[in-house]
Order: structure tokens, then sequence, then C-alpha cells
């Protein structure tokens, strides 16, 4: 299992995504998705994968970066 797997695993357990939309949560695991899929370093694999879903989903891709802020400050024990 990798780290994308188990930090996923917690993100969806976590207070900042429960309080997601359904199409923010659709759109955050559809970036979980494609992180795993591509081969690149990981910092390239979220940049692209934040992009390709805000334009799919037409979400404001600052939205997304704030929930990212959110988890990993709740991950981190911050919040």
């Amino acid at each position: 299992m990798t780290i994308v797997n188990n930090f996923r695993d917690d993100a969806f357990n976590s207070k900042a995504y429960k309080e997601l939309s359904p199409v923010m949560k659709e759109a955050i695991s559809d970036i979980y998705k494609l992180i795993e899929q591509s081969q690149e370093d990981i910092l390239n694999r979220f940049e692209n994968a934040v992009t390709k879903v805000a334009e799919f989903h037409n979400i404001n891709k600052k939205s997304i970066e704030e929930y990212f802020d959110r988890e990993l400050l709740e991950q981190l024990g911050e919040k």
C-alpha cells in the first residue's frame, strides 16, 4: 500500500472531507485516482490531477487546494 493510499483512506474519514459537497467529494476521489495512475513524481501528479479535475468538474482550482490544505492540517493534528 502506498503513502497516497494511506492518506486517501484517512482523508475519506476526516472532518474536512465529510464537510464537502457531493461534487467536491467526487472531485477529490477523482484526484486520488489520477495520482495513483500516473508515473510522474508526486508533485507533478498532484498538480496535474488538480488541474484536470477542476476543469472536468467545473470547480475552482483554489477550492480544491484549500480543501487539501485543511486536510493536511487535520491529518497532522494542527486543527
